[in-house]
């Protein structure tokens, strides 16, 4: 699937990349808000991991929330991996328009098993 991974820490940005990469997937990396929105309408991805506490003017609900009034073919899946793990910040997330929303570090085998779901989905 084609992935797009929002977030501003380089470091994790990129082992998350690596790992996606391993499990066969085509994996971009935008490191703020404006760029993962200029990314995800240039290359239209399948599943977006989003980090929330993005800098400058737009965190990661406003993305969300930019994202879902953008038209695709395909509605991209968008997960909220952040630092942001309180039960406000999830209902904020959904509310924004996150599919699902996970607390930092997401287990590898568990974002597998999610991509693995979501593509079977996605074919049917």
């Amino acid at each position: 699937m084609r992935v797009l991974v929002v977030e501003d820490n380089r470091d994790s940005a990129l082992s998350l990349a690596v790992v996606l990469r391993l499990y066969g997937h085509d994996v971009q990396v935008a490191d703020d808000g404006p760029s993962g929105l200029a990314a995800a309408q240039a290359n239209p991805p399948d599943v977006i991991f989003l980090d929330i506490g993005l800098p400058g003017d737009m965190d990661g609900w406003e993305v969300v929330r930019q994202l879902r009034q953008m038209t695709f073919e395909r509605r991209p899946s968008v997960i909220a991996v952040t630092g942001y793990g309180t039960d406000h910040d999830r209902k904020r997330s959904y509310e924004a328009g996150v599919d699902m929303h996970f607390t930092k570090p997401a287990e590898p085998k568990r974002l597998k098993s999610i991509l693995e779901r979501l593509q079977k989905v996605r074919a049917s």
